[in-house]
């Protein structure tokens, strides 16, 4: 067992929801009479919590702006919206596999909110895998190291048993702030050359490529 513990960000790593996302925030900017979002611009926040995105996006929207910003994004990632979303491919059988391994620990560490995570938890039937979790709402947001530091707590692993797996510079930056190994991913929204800044201690371009450096194959 290479890690004790392995903590997963959500989007853009285990699940391809980008376009959904994408889709629901420039509908819920529209809606709140901001605008036109672009794409490339709501991919960089990928990972941020909801109120961390708006203020990157929207800079000097006042707060009852945000707020409707805020509502309307939540409604159509819910209701409004029927972009497809999945996990990639080969995801749910690395995730079953690494479950099953006698001592392993599963978390997830995502800028969703605890209602959203839960929700995705129910429609794709994963949360079974994880032992832990923690959401932006609920903590700090990426990149603030508090929601690794409180997972390391909660399920009682020391910092060197212990590795992030994300697809964005905000997970990366989160682990490294704690000296926590990490390990990037490239088929979610920032590019490999924007990972690379963060020092990852293992590069993977392919999930069962990820999957195999982690059960140490």
């Amino acid at each position: 067992m290479r890690y004790r513990l392995v903590i997963f960000d959500w989007d853009g790593t285990l699940m391809d929801s980008a376009a959904r996302i994408v889709a629901c925030m420039q509908a819920a900017s529209r809606d709140a009479g901001w605008g036109e979002l672009a794409p490339e611009s709501i991919r960089n926040i990928i990972g941020l919590g909801l109120p961390e995105a708006i203020a990157s996006l929207c800079p000097g929207i006042d707060a009852e702006r945000a707020e409707l910003l805020r509502s309307r994004y939540a409604w159509h990632f819910v209701e409004g919206n029927d972009t497809p979303m999945s996990f990639f491919p080969e995801v749910e059988g690395g995730l079953a596999e690494l479950h099953m391994r006698p001592g392993q620990r599963l978390a997830v560490a995502t800028g969703k909110s605890r209602r959203g995570l839960d929700r995705v938890f129910r429609e794709s039937r994963s949360g079974h895998w994880f032992h832990a979790s923690r959401t932006a709402d609920e903590t700090r947001s990426k990149p603030h190291p508090l929601m690794l530091e409180q997972l390391l707590s909660e399920l009682e692993v020391p910092l060197a048993e212990a590795v992030m797996v994300g697809d964005t510079e905000y997970d990366l930056e989160m682990a490294r702030a704690i000296g926590m190994d990490r390990v990037a991913v490239t088929w979610g929204v920032h590019a490999p050359e924007r990972l690379s800044a963060s020092l990852p201690t293992f590069t993977a371009e392919a999930v069962p490529e990820l999957f195999d450096w982690l059960q140490g194959r």
